[in-house]
C-alpha cells in the first residue's frame, strides 16, 4: 500500500510499504477513504517529538471502511464506515472506566519508555513516536487498529467523511479544551492560537455558553476564520496581546485562557528569541509564550486550559502566578470516546458544520506538498484532508 512516511525532521515521503495485517483478535483493518494534517503532527515533521524511526507512518486524524475484523471483535464488520479516536484505548482498565480514555493502562506496549520522562505512561496513540507505542497512522491506504470494539465509532448514514473526520481529533480537541474552562453565562474566553484546534474551541465556547471569545494570533486568514466564528480578534504583532486583554476587560482579566499553540509558539520579543535558542540547542523541548501570556492575563480566580501539545520540559513558567491569583491549569490529550456521541449529534442538530476548517483537499501522493504549504502557512492553508 502507499503511506505517508517519516524519514527525518523536514522529510516526509509517500512510500510503498507492507499492507497491515491482524495481530491480535482484537483488531480490525481499516480502508482509509479520508485523513487530515494536523498541527500536532507538525512537531514531528520538525523533529521535536523523540523516538521517531525512519519509515514510520504519520497520521492520526482518520476514518474509513472496515475490510478485516479480527475474531473477537463483536460490534464491527465488514463494510461499516467508522471514524477511529487518535487515542487508542482497551475500554476496560481503570481509567477508561472513569471516562479518561487518553490515560488507558493497557494501549502502549512502549510504557516502559515514557514512564522514564512522565512516571506514568498515557495511552497509545496512531502515527505519533514509539514513545506512545510506535503504531502506524492513518496517513495511508490501510491502518491497523487495536482494541476495534472500543476505537471504531460507527457513523450514520447520509453522514459525509469531511462532516465527521474531526471527530477523531480535533473537534473534540477544542471542545474539551473549552470544557475544562468550567464556562459560566457571560464568561469571557480568551484564546490563544486559531489553528484548527484554536477555531473548535472557540466554537465549543460559544457551544457552552460564552458570552464573548477573543482569539489571539497574528495570520490574517487565522484571524478571519476566527471573526467568522463570532470571535473578537488580536494581531499579536500589532498589539501587545496581555495589555489588550486588560483593556477589553475593564482591567479584569479574562475567566478562562485557552493555550491552543503549544510547544512551538511564536513571538516578537527576547523571551520568544531566548525561546527558540533554546528549543534549538535542546535546553528547552517547548517554547511555552502562550501559555505564559496565558497565566499572566488571566483573571485572579479564573482557569488556564491547555490543549496544545507540549513534549517534556519548558521554561519560566510564571508558577507564581498560578499560586497567587489561585488559578486552576487543566490540560491532557483528549477523551476522545468520551466526545464523539455527543458532538455527532451537535453535527446532525445543525449547531455546527465541521468542514468549516477545511481550506485545502489533496490526494495522499501530494501529502509531502500539504505538509509544507501548512508547515509555512503557504496558500491561505488552514487545515488539510487527505483522500488516498
Amino acid at each position: 500500500m502507499k503511506a505517508l512516511c517519516w524519514h527525518g525532521a523536514g522529510d516526509v515521503r509517500v512510500d510503498t510499504v507492507n499492507d497491515p495485517k491482524i495481530l491480535n483478535p482484537k483488531d480490525a483493518i481499516i480502508k482509509v477513504t479520508s485523513t487530515a494534517i494536523c498541527g500536532s503532527d507538525l512537531h514531528i515533521y520538525d523533529g521535536y517529538i523523540p523516538s521517531m524511526q525512519s519509515g514510520d507512518i504519520l497520521g492520526h486524524e482518520f476514518m474509513g471502511e472496515v475490510v478485516e475484523v479480527g475474531s473477537e471483535v463483536k460490534t464491527l464488520k465488514v463494510g461499516d464506515r467508522v471514524v477511529i479516536p487518535f487515542t487508542i484505548a482497551c475500554g476496560n482498565c481503570f481509567f477508561c472506566q472513569k471516562d479518561l480514555w487518553s490515560l488507558c493502562d493497557n494501549s502502549n506496549p512502549n510504557a516502559w519508555m515514557i514512564e522514564k520522562m512522565y512516571g506514568h505512561s498515557p495511552s497509545g496513540l496512531f502515527g505519533y513516536s514509539h514513545l506512545f507505542g510506535g503504531y502506524a497512522g492513518g496517513q495511508a491506504e490501510y491502518v491497523r487498529v487495536p482494541f476495534a470494539d472500543v476505537g471504531g465509532f460507527k457513523i450514520p448514514d447520509g453522514m459525509s467523511d469531511e462532516q465527521v473526520l474531526f471527530l477523531t481529533d480535533i473537534f473534540p480537541t477544542g471542545y474539551m479544551a473549552a470544557e475544562n474552562c468550567n464556562i459560566e453565562p457571560g464568561d469571557t474566553v480568551a484564546v490563544w492560537g486559531c489553528g484548527p484546534v484554536g477555531q473548535f474551541a472557540i466554537r465549543s465556547a460559544f457551544l457552552l455558553g460564552a458570552e464573548r471569545v477573543i482569539a489571539i494570533d497574528r495570520i490574517p486568514e487565522r484571524l478571519q476564520m476566527a471573526q467568522q466564528g463570532k470571535a473578537e480578534v488580536l494581531n499579536y504583532e500589532e498589539v501587545d496581546a496581555g495589555e489588550a486583554l486588560k483593556e477589553m476587560t475593564g482591567g479584569f482579566g479574562p475567566d478562562a485562557c485557552i493555550d491552543a499553540v503549544g510547544m512551538e509558539a511564536h513571538g516578537t520579543d527576547a523571551i520568544a528569541l531566548y525561546d527558540q535558542i533554546k528549543q534549538a540547542v535542546r535546553l528547552e523541548t517547548g517554547r511555552p509564550l502562550a501559555l505564559r501570556q496565558a497565566i499572566v492575563a488571566c483573571r485572579k480566580g479564573g482557569r488556564v486550559s491547555v490543549p496544545g501539545v507540549y513534549g517534556g520540559f519548558i521554561d519560566k513558567v510564571p508558577m507564581g502566578a498560578v499560586v497567587n491569583k489561585a488559578l486552576t491549569l487543566r490540560s491532557g490529550q483528549t477523551h476522545v470516546h468520551r466526545y464523539l456521541r455527543p458532538l455527532l449529534e451537535h453535527i446532525q442538530n445543525g449547531k455546527i458544520d465541521p468542514t468549516f476548517v477545511i481550506t485545502h483537499r489533496l490526494k495522499l501522493e501530494d501529502a509531502p506538498k500539504g505538509y509544507d504549504i501548512f508547515k509555512h502557512k503557504k496558500d491561505n492553508c488552514i487545515k488539510v484532508v487527505l483522500n488516498p
